[in-house]
């Protein structure tokens, strides 16, 4: 357990790493790590696969040159036609959805007005569980938003899925395949003690050893089956001013992101759990046809404190 602990702990840090680019700011950090590592009698290793992985530097497709971009009056984006994964298929226009988003990164701010955020893909370690589980769901609307949520956050904690309660497990069960739960279970970790979690987190720089605070709560909680979601909602998403994160970039909240496949979208969250999503295709583009697929995207915030957001194809209603 221990090892494993410590390879999560060190994948933790290294993502954080990249993600602020705080070279400076976290220097001592491989310092700390092998220290935690001899500490608990462990080889000090300095890498780990992260769950979802995707970073500020994932997000690569700002267009500061469509700032100010007037994209006409918008059409729904629900009106389009849709593949069997919940994407859209996208026509010339200005399209607009409100949208379900989830919290990816247990122990950081949510979303505040003015924020901005970019267009990046899910990657990391669990990547294909989280991209099944928000295309999987607009197949099951009668799921509800905070279970799928549970889920998301079960995975970023690194809980074990077989000690879910039973509502989660049934619906895990509806949304993943034998083989993802089965992976899912191969790299969770165990509930530490406080005195486990004190001696692990002690010499952590301040973000990170909140995020690994936040993340061995979580997974108490969820194998608990006693915990309220609102107990875990406060323990994932932070209350108070959100500091500015060391690596953030400025991003005024009407950036749009130019995708890959040729069309722009830009995301404006309300709150952790619903972002305004726009889509803009320019007739006769090579992204007419192409498909917005929302499960394999994630709306990451230009202030590296706050909450990367995983979205989908499922309208909030509040």
């Amino acid at each position: 357990m221990k090892r494993g602990l410590f390879l999560g702990m060190a994948g933790m840090a290294m993502a954080l790493m990249a993600t602020t680019g705080a070279q400076a700011q976290f220097g001592g950090l491989g310092r700390v790590l092998g220290s935690v590592a001899k500490e608990v009698g462990v080889p000090n290793f300095l890498s780990g696969p992260q769950p979802v992985s995707t970073s500020i530097k994932d997000a690569t497709f700002a267009d500061p040159s469509r700032d100010g971009f007037d994209a006409g009056t918008a059409q729904a984006l629900t009106s389009l036609n849709r593949n069997d994964k919940g994407g859209f298929v996208l026509a010339p226009g200005h399209y607009t959805m409100l949208a379900q988003s989830y919290c990816l990164h247990a122990g950081t701010h949510g979303p505040s007005g003015g924020d901005g955020y970019l267009y990046a893909p899910v990657k990391g370690s669990a990547e294909d569980a989280v991209i099944a589980i928000l295309q999987n769901s607009n197949a099951h609307p009668e799921i509800a938003q905070r279970d799928i949520q549970q889920l998301l956050w079960a995975i970023v904690a690194r809980a074990k899925f077989e000690d879910l309660d039973n509502r989660l497990k049934l619906v895990a069960g509806q949304l993943l395949t034998t083989r993802q739960l089965a992976s899912l279970n191969r790299n969770a970790l165990s509930i530490l003690t406080s005195s486990e979690l004190s001696s692990v987190t002690g010499g952590l720089p301040g973000p990170l050893r909140t995020i690994v605070e936040a993340e061995s709560q979580l997974r108490g909680m969820l194998s608990s089956g006693s915990s309220s979601y609102e107990d875990m909602e406060r323990v994932a998403v932070l209350a108070g001013v959100a500091p500015m994160g060391a690596g953030s970039v400025d991003v005024p909240a009407s950036r749009w992101s130019r995708h890959p496949d040729g069309y722009w979208v830009r995301y404006r969250p309300n709150g952790y759990t619903n972002t305004h999503v726009d889509i803009f295709v320019e007739a006769n583009s090579s992204a007419v046809g192409k498909v917005y697929d929302p499960g394999k995207a994630i709306a990451v915030p230009g202030n590296t404190s706050r909450q990367r957001l995983a979205q989908s194809g499922r309208v909030y209603t509040g």
